[in-house]
C-alpha cells in the first residue's frame, strides 16, 4: 500500500476523512466532535480507551483508536513518548526488510518523519540531506540510529492535533497505581502524578496495558506468567527444565556519550566501581569472563569473544567497534566541524544488568536493582574513561563525554531502564518455539530449505522478524540465540482468556519466555500496538466482545480486512523466505 492511499482510507463507520499530512494518520474529522470528558475539576477523566505506557505499543495504539474516531487518555511514568526508542535510548532492531513492508504503514511513516526532522533542521552535508535511506547517526545496528529525543519529538508532532481537540489527553508523570474490576471487566484505573502525589481516575470502555512490565495485569487481576516455562509445558527446544518464575532476561540501563579528543571528561569513580570491576557473572554455560571487559559469551554458540572500541570510530582489527555499533550522531553526516566527535548510545553485554529480577517485586527492590543497574552502567564509563586498553598500549579514553543533554536527564543515564520481558498474560493463543523457531518448526512441519516458513495464523493481525534473542537472564542462564522465520502475529496472543475489556500492547502478550525473544522488538511492538488500537473501536462498533472477534469467522475475516485498509500487514509477500 502506498502512503497516499493509506492517507486517504475510510475510517470504521464509514464517511469520508480528512488527510492530515503533518500526520500520516486519516483524521476521524466532522464524524468525531466527541472528546475526552473532564470532570471535577480534572480529577476525573472519561475516553473511550485508556492507554497506560507510552511507550511504541501505546503510542501505535491511541494512534489507531483515535483515527478510528475514539477519544484516548494515555499515561507516561517519564515525560518522554516512544519507550524503548527513547526513553530507554535503544535505536529500533529491525529486520532487513523494514524500508518497504513487515511493519504497518503508519510505523513506515514514522521512520520517514525521524529522517525529515534530521533533513529540516540538521546541517546535514548534501549527500546526506538528499539520501532517501539516510541513517542519520550511522549506526551498525539498524538503518535508522538516531537521538532517543528526536523520536520523542517526532511523536509529539504526530500527537499533537489529536492533544490540540482534547481528542487524547496525555498525562506525562503518572502512573497507574489501582485499578477498579467489576467480574470480567476494569471500570477504571488510578494514576499518579509522580511530580504532585495527586490522583485522577481514568474511567473507560477499554484498557490497554503497554506499560514495560506489564503492570496492569496484576492490578486487574488479569491471569498472567512471568519467567521461563518448563519444557513440559511448553515442548520448546530451548525450554529449560523446571517452570523459573524469577528468571527474566537482564535489563539495561542505557547513556550516551561522545568523544572530545584532548579533553578529560572523567566522571568521578562511582561509589561501587570497586565491585563492578571485578565482578564476574555466574552463568551457565559460563560467562567470558569479568563483565568489565572487552569480551563477551558470542550469542551464537557461547563461546569467549572480543570486542573492539575505539571512540574515533576507527577499525579494532576483525572485532566490532562498539563505538559505531549503535552511533545517534555521525559528523560524516554533518556539515565538518558542526560536532566535536561522533555520538553513540551504550547498550552492550557490558551493562546488562543480570543480579536481580525486578517483575513481582516491592517497589523498594525494584528501586534497589535499578539504582545497582545504574551502579554498573556508570562503572563502565569510567571504566572506558581509565581502563580501557588503547592501541598505543595506554589505558581509558579520558575524552569520553557523558551526554545527559541527548538522555534529558540529569545524571546522563536513560530515563527508564530498558527492559525486555515483563509480565506475560495467559492469552487466548500462546506463541511456542514450534511456530516461529527454525529448527522447531522444520522438525514439526516437516518443511526444509526455501519451503520452510513460521506458522501460518488463521487470525493473523500482523506481521514481524528478528531472529529469537533473549540475553542472559538474572536466573543464571547465558544467551539464548538462534533463528526464527518471518513470522505474524495472532489475534488469540492479543487476547487475556478473561478478562473482557483489557488488551496487552507491549512485551505482555501471549508468548513465551522464548518466543518473547523475537517479538519484543520496535517494529512488532508498534505491530502490536496498532492491532489493539484497531480492535477496540471494531468490537464497540460491532457490539461484540474482542474474544467473539475471533471467534465468529465473519467477523475474523472483516476485522483482518479493516486493518489491511489502514496499512497493516498480515502476511509476509511468497518471497520473503
Amino acid at each position: 500500500m502506498n502512503r497516499r492511499n493509506f492517507m486517504g482510507k475510510v475510517v470504521l463507520g464509514g464517511g469520508t476523512i480528512a488527510s492530515a499530512t503533518l500526520t500520516g494518520l486519516p483524521v476521524h474529522a466532522s464524524q468525531n466532535r466527541k472528546s475526552v470528558t473532564i470532570n471535577e475539576s480534572g480529577k476525573v477523566l472519561q475516553a473511550d480507551l485508556i492507554v497506560a505506557g507510552a511507550g511504541l505499543g501505546g503510542c501505535a495504539a491511541a494512534f489507531a483508536a483515535l483515527r478510528n474516531g475514539l477519544t484516548v487518555v494515555m499515561t507516561e511514568e517519564t515525560d518522554w513518548l516512544g519507550g524503548q526508542l527513547s526513553q530507554q535510548g535503544v535505536p529500533p532492531d529491525e529486520h532487513q526488510w523494514i524500508e518497504s513492508h513487515g511493519a504497518p504503514e503508519l510505523y513506515r511513516i514514522f521512520r520517514e518523519k525521524i529522517r525529515d526532522y534530521y533533513k529540516r533542521y540538521f546541517p546535514l552535508t548534501p549527500e546526506a540531506a538528499s539520501n532517501k535511506l539516510l541513517n542519520p547517526g550511522g549506526g551498525s545496528v539498524s538503518r535508522l540510529c538516531f537521538e532517543p529525543k528526536v523520536g520523542h519529538m517526532v511523536l509529539e508532532e504526530m500527537f499533537a492535533a489529536y492533544e490540540s481537540s482534547r481528542k487524547l489527553i496525555l498525562l506525562k508523570h503518572h502512573k497507574v497505581e489501582s485499578a477498579k474490576v467489576a467480574g470480567k471487566r476494569v471500570q477504571a484505573l488510578t494514576a499518579k502524578n509522580l511530580l504532585t502525589n495527586k490522583n485522577v481516575l481514568l474511567e473507560g470502555e477499554y484498557f490497554v496495558d503497554a506499560t514495560e512490565l506489564g503492570d496492569l495485569l496484576p492490578l486487574t487481576g488479569t491471569a498472567y506468567i512471568t519467567g521461563s516455562e518448563a519444557k513440559g509445558d511448553t515442548g520448546e527446544f530451548h525450554a529449560g527444565v523446571t517452570h523459573r518464575p524469577d528468571n527474566n532476561q537482564a535489563f539495561t540501563v542505557c547513556f550516551a556519550i561522545d568523544y572530545v579528543k584532548g579533553e578529560d571528561w572523567t566522571i568521578p569513580k562511582p561509589s561501587n566501581y570497586d565491585y563492578w570491576r571485578n565482578f564476574t557473572p555466574e552463568m551457565n554455560p559460563p560467562w567470558a569472563g569479568k563483565m568489565l571487559e572487552l569480551n563477551y559469551s558470542s550469542p551464537k554458540d557461547l563461546q569467549p569473544k572480543e570486542l573492539g572500541f575505539h571512540p574515533e570510530g576507527l577499525k579494532t582489527g576483525n572485532s566490532l567497534n562498539l563505538m559505531v555499533y549503535r552511533k545517534i550522531i555521525s559528523q560524516a553526516n554533518h556539515q565538518p566541524g558542526f560536532y566535536q566527535g561522533d555520538a553513540t548510545l551504550v547498550n552492550w553485554p557490558q551493562n546488562d544488568y543480570v543480579s536481580g529480577n525486578i517483575i513481582d517485586v516491592s517497589e523498594n527492590e525494584f528501586k534497589k536493582h535499578l539504582d545497582a543497574g545504574k551502579q554498573q552502567s556508570l562503572s563502565l564509563l569510567y571504566w572506558l574513561q581509565t581502563e580501557a586498553p588503547r592501541p598505543d598500549g595506554g589505558k581509558g579514553w579520558s575524552g569520553l563525554r557523558l551526554r545527559n543533554d541527548l538522555m534529558g536527564t540529569e545524571d546522563g543515564l536513560a530515563k527508564y531502564p530498558y527492559v525486555r520481558e515483563a509480565r506475560r498474560i495467559k492469552a487466548l493463543f500462546t506463541v511456542k518455539e514450534e511456530h516461529v523457531g527454525a529448527a522447531q518448526r522444520a522438525q514439526v512441519s516437516g518443511l526444509e530449505g526455501k519451503d520452510l516458513k513460521a506458522a501460518d495464523f488463521y487470525d493473523s493481525v500482523g506481521i514481524g522478524y528478528y531472529h529469537i534473542d533473549l540475553h542472559p537472564s538474572c536466573g543464571g542462564d547465558n544467551y539464548i540465540d538462534f533463528g526464527s522465520l518471518p513470522f505474524q502475529i495472532p489475534l488469540g496472543a492479543l487476547i487475556p482468556q478473561e478478562t473482557e475489556n483489557l488488551l496487552p500492547a507491549n512485551k505482555n502478550i501471549g508468548t513465551t519466555h522464548i518466543t518473547n525473544g523475537c517479538y519484543r522488538l520496535h517494529p512488532v511492538e508498534w505491530s502490536i500496538g496498532e492491532a489493539v488500537g484497531m480492535l477496540v473501536p471494531f468490537a464497540i462498533s460491532k457490539k461484540v466482545s474482542p474474544k467473539t472477534v475471533r471467534e465468529d469467522s465473519n467477523l475474523l475475516k472483516e476485522f483482518q480486512s479493516f486493518v489491511r485498509t489502514q496499512g497493516i500487514e498480515t502476511a509476509w509477500p511468497a518471497s520473503v523466505k
